[in-house]
């Protein structure tokens, strides 16, 4: 991982890294895309501080997601639609600094909050600019149709872009609450479409939330561009996704019961991570029992 800037004005202070650690391959676009050819299960995890970033990063996590869930699980808000771009700016900061200091090697996604790119893809540019210059990789953005045109726009530009169909937690009261999406025929071409314009538009990975299984598992074969990334949706995607404080079983509400709680004999926080990493590897998470929607 090349060191960025510590002139005056970076995100990262001055502070030194910590001392080496053994070079892993840093992860990368292509790395990705070799991943998912190779049928690997790529791993990914919110994150939203420097500490539990080096963490998950010295327990083999390839992507961290510093997402606006920590509107709910940081700062006690009641939905993601409260937090601001400053605010996903500084906890973008915080861990792109915890993965310098550790010279980590994950991929850093972050989200682009409720109001901060509808307007225009032009605003959406200003806005992933500055998640860009806090030392995100990829930004991430909720929807799909509308948002085509700004995907191609940010791609074009030279920004990765994440999409998330399905359950897109900033227009849940639009979804009329925490629901399934993709049941039934015409909804599951309509999310496919959106899908597809989303690959072609440029879009290097995909979320897919709260998706039946099988509707997912399809996705994942027909788009070959574009890595998935499951939550509540099976094992059939390319990759898998949980928010990190209901995998370690210490959110404030009850957790989704695709959720499995690692902590579970796990004897530590590195542990569970590194058990995490392990399941979706293997296979063994998420359950497809779970997720017969």
């Amino acid at each position: 991982m090349t060191a960025p800037s510590t002139s005056p004005g970076s995100p990262y202070g001055t502070l030194p890294p910590a001392s080496p650690l053994p070079q892993r391959k840093p992860i990368s676009l292509p790395r990705l895309a070799q991943l998912r050819e190779a049928g690997e299960k790529i791993t990914m995890l919110t994150s939203y501080d420097a500490t539990f970033a080096a963490v998950a990063d010295a327990a083999g996590v390839e992507c961290l997601l510093v997402g606006d869930s920590l509107g709910m699980v940081c700062q006690g808000l009641p939905s993601t639609m409260g937090v601001t771009l400053d605010t996903m700016r500084h906890h973008t900061e915080s861990v792109a600094r915890g993965l310098y200091r550790v010279q980590g090697t994950a991929w850093l996604i972050a989200d682009l909050p409720f109001g901060s790119y509808h307007e225009s893809p032009e605003q959406a540019l200003r806005s992933a600019a500055v998640l860009m210059q806090a030392g995100a990789h990829m930004v991430k953005l909720e929807g799909g149709g509308w948002t085509t045109d700004t995907v191609r726009f940010l791609v074009e530009r030279g920004i990765p872009v994440c999409a998330h169909l399905g359950l897109t937690p900033q227009t849940v009261h639009a979804l009329g609450g925490y629901r399934v999406q993709g049941r039934g025929d015409a909804a599951a071409q309509t999310l496919r479409a959106h899908a597809l314009a989303l690959q072609d538009a440029g879009a290097a990975m995909l979320v897919l939330e709260m998706v039946p299984a099988a509707l997912s598992a399809q996705l994942s074969t027909e788009l070959t561009r574009c890595a998935t990334i499951g939550i509540g949706s099976g094992r059939g995607t390319a990759g898998q996704v949980l928010v990190l404080h209901d995998m370690l079983g210490v959110n404030l509400g009850k957790n989704p019961k695709f959720v499995r709680n690692f902590m579970d004999g796990a004897g530590s926080v590195k542990g569970a991570l590194e058990a995490y990493v392990r399941a979706v590897k293997d296979g063994s998470f998420p359950d497809d029992a779970l997720h017969a929607w």
